[in-house]
């Protein structure tokens, strides 16, 4: 991949087929420092995460969650969580820009990736956080399903200037 963030930013896209070959744990260490890069309010860094390579469990988790089914294909998946008591009223934003960091870096590592929401849909995060045993006290904002694409789609910048306004509306 390209040295250059424009790059990955406009090759991102939502990757939802494939290959078995695992990622490497070096790719996955690669992906986690990033998201821990995020800005967060206060420098709060309110995030927890969970790393999924079990067949099984990535299994279950398309089973649970009606938007991930990928996750049959998928060889990694990352679940963002976070404690609200750390940055009560940031931590979606916080988590977005962590979540974010995910999926570029994976896009420049050569991995395909796709964040599946879970907040603020009650009935995902409830199915969520008992598959996962995240503590009562914590959120779980997004999963980032993460393996070798099995589709290649073009990069596009999806600019629309018509949503541009300078100095006010």
């Amino acid at each position: 991949m390209a040295d250059n963030p424009l790059e990955w930013i406009f090759a991102r896209r939502s990757i939802r087929k494939f290959h078995s070959n695992p990622v490497e744990d070096e790719k996955i260490d690669l992906m986690l420092q990033a998201a821990m890069a995020a800005p967060s309010a206060n420098n709060a860094k309110p995030w927890h995460f969970i790393v999924v390579k079990d067949r099984q469990t990535l299994n279950r988790l398309a089973e649970i969650h009606p938007y991930a089914k990928m996750c049959y294909e998928a060889t990694l998946a990352i679940v963002v969580c976070a404690d609200p008591a750390i940055s009560k009223n940031y931590w979606q934003q916080d988590c977005s820009a962590a979540t974010q960091n995910v999926l570029l870096v994976g896009t420049s590592l050569g991995l395909g990736t796709v964040w599946l929401g879970v907040h603020p849909r009650l009935e995902r995060r409830a199915l969520i956080k008992k598959l996962f045993s995240v503590p009562d006290d914590m959120e779980v904002l997004s999963i980032v399903a993460v393996g070798y694409p099995a589709e290649k789609k073009q990069s596009r910048t999806q600019f629309d200037s018509g949503r541009v306004h300078h100095e006010a509306w």
